[in-house]
Formats: C-alpha cells, structure tokens, sequence
C-alpha cells in the first residue's frame, strides 16, 4: 500500500496525465496538417535507414504509448490488475464515444479502445513486474532464520 504523500503524489500525476490525454484527444479539431511535417521527416528519415514505419503504424504505438501511464498510475492506487485495465478500456471508450457524439472533426475507431487497452495492460504489466523483482529482492535480503 502506498503512503499517504505518496498517494497524494500519485492522484497529482494521474491528474495531471488525465488533463494531457484529455487535451490530445478531445480537442476540436485535431492538430493542422502544417504540425505533422516533423513526423512525416521522422518517418521518411526512418525509412532511409532502414526502420519500415508507417504513419498508421506510428499512429497505432501511440495509442498503446499513451495509455501506459495509465496502467501504471492507477495500477498503484488499485490493487487489482484486471480493474485498472477494464477502466483503460471504459476511459478509451468514453473519449471515442465523446468524440463521434460531440466532435464532428475527430475520427474515433474501435480500434483506438483496443490500443488504449493494451496500453493500460501493459503499464499493469509492468508495474507487476516491478513490485515482483522487489519483492523478491526483499525476501532475499532477510537474514536467514536459525531454528
């Protein structure tokens, strides 16, 4: 269980995490064509060295990208791992759902939910594997018992 500052800690990040995925995602209008000119050089320069990314690709490891904080912030404030992934999904939901009801110059997909998803699982993922190895770390540590 997490301390009280550092779950105080945790709600300020998570907070702040949510208030950027709300600006990238319920924004309007997406972000104007003259902004992608630096991903389309990244993309071409990728390609030129031999790293077959498409735009779409990219698209695709941003969505999984952009949830993993999400699994690992309410992964700390939520014990359960399946919880913290079915609320990825509903928070994924929730922002496509907003999107095709209230901004006409957005394209939400299923897609973007099964993505989102991922991302949450493997932020739980990893924050599993973390407390894993300090746990065992921890136990290897105690000084051996004589009986």
């Amino acid at each position: 269980m997490l301390q009280p500052t550092a779950r105080r800690r945790v709600v300020v990040a998570l907070t702040v995490y949510l208030a950027l995925v709300a600006r990238l995602t319920l924004w309007p209008a997406p972000a104007p064509s003259s902004s992608f000119d630096l991903v389309r050089e990244v993309l071409a320069w990728l390609a030129r060295v031999g790293v077959p990314i498409t735009y779409a690709g990219l698209e695709a490891a941003a969505n999984v990208v952009m949830f993993v904080p999400f699994g690992v912030l309410v992964g700390l404030l939520v014990r359960r791992g399946w919880l913290v992934v079915v609320l990825g999904l509903c928070l994924s939901a929730a922002i496509e759902l907003t999107q095709l009801l209230l901004l006409p110059t957005r394209v939400p997909t299923v897609q973007d939910v099964v993505l989102n998803t991922l991302g949450a699982a493997l932020g739980v993922l990893g924050l599993q594997a973390v407390r894993s190895v300090k746990a065992r770390r921890r136990v290897a540590r105690r000084p051996a018992t004589s009986g």
